[in-house]
């Protein structure tokens, strides 16, 4: 058990101690159930998790979604559909809803997604974890940030298909997610060396453009945002990256991972064309 801390989390040890134990027994669940059962589970142990946890930090920490917004910004206009898999609290959503014709956010729980005002252009869909219930072929802009490792690795497939069949031609997908090389990065940070919460899957960047391209994407890339200016990149500097890293030592690769810079590098940013 390693117990450690990181300088932004606010919560006591206790308090990491409960979610911990809570997460690691729910996504237990989740890990050894079936198909079938997954389509339920992952909206009922989200809403129990997020009951169970009142401390958890996506119900105790709303952050601002505009630096997100202003990164979209380079691909919305008023005939743009937009659609979010995973909101949270929907703050980006409302966002970029004055930007765009109109907005889908789709999420397995209503725990969090609860909000009396709403822009009208906007419709919030629950969704079994898979499915993604918008008209085929209708989405311009897709985005998900911190969703991908928390499906089941035998869903991320099947939940990717929906997403490409959602999307117009020519429409993108920006994915965000952390790195599995510098994980874990769930609850579970702070006592294993895996993941072992509801991150179900991390993956590299190598995993996860190959997963893309398994579906049907015909481009995928790696991008930066900063200071107003989008990158997109090609994907093969960054796999040699972790090619390298892979022929390491196990403790040193890992140490190395997490060095500000190289972290930074490794964080998956990745933008799919249909």
């Amino acid at each position: 058990m390693t117990e450690k801390r990181q300088k932004f989390e606010l919560r006591t040890m206790q308090q990491l101690r409960e979610h911990y134990e809570v997460e690691k027994e729910l996504a237990f669940r989740l890990r050894n159930a079936s198909r079938e059962e997954r389509s339920v589970l992952y909206s009922s142990l989200y809403d129990e998790l997020f009951q169970r946890v009142p401390h958890h930090p996506q119900l105790t920490q709303k952050g601002s979604p505009d630096k997100q917004v202003r990164m979209l910004r380079h691909f919305l206009n008023e005939d743009v559909t937009f659609l979010e898999i995973g909101p949270g609290d929907c703050a980006l959503s409302f966002g970029v809803a004055g930007f765009v014709r109109l907005v889908y956010a789709v999420d397995v729980s209503k725990e969090i997604t609860n909000s009396s005002t709403t822009p009208g252009n906007f419709h919030l869909v629950l969704t079994d974890g898979c499915s993604i219930p918008v008209p085929k072929g209708s989405i311009n802009v897709a985005y998900s940030n911190q969703l991908m490792e928390h499906l089941h690795q035998d869903d991320a497939l099947d939940q990717l298909q929906n997403i490409l069949t959602a999307m117009a031609p020519g429409g993108i997908y920006l994915c965000i997610t952390p790195n599995r090389l510098n994980g874990p990065h769930d609850i579970s940070m702070y006592f294993d060396e895996v993941a072992t919460g509801f991150h179900l899957r991390e993956y590299t960047i190598t995993e996860l453009s190959k997963l893309f391209k398994t579906v049907g994407f015909s481009k995928v890339n790696v991008y930066f945002s900063k200071w107003g200016i989008f990158l997109k990149l090609p994907i093969a500097p960054f796999t040699l990256i972790e090619r390298v890293l892979s022929t390491l030592p196990h403790m040193f690769a890992k140490r190395l991972s997490r060095n500000k810079f190289i972290g930074w590098l490794l964080y998956i940013r990745m933008i799919a064309t249909k």
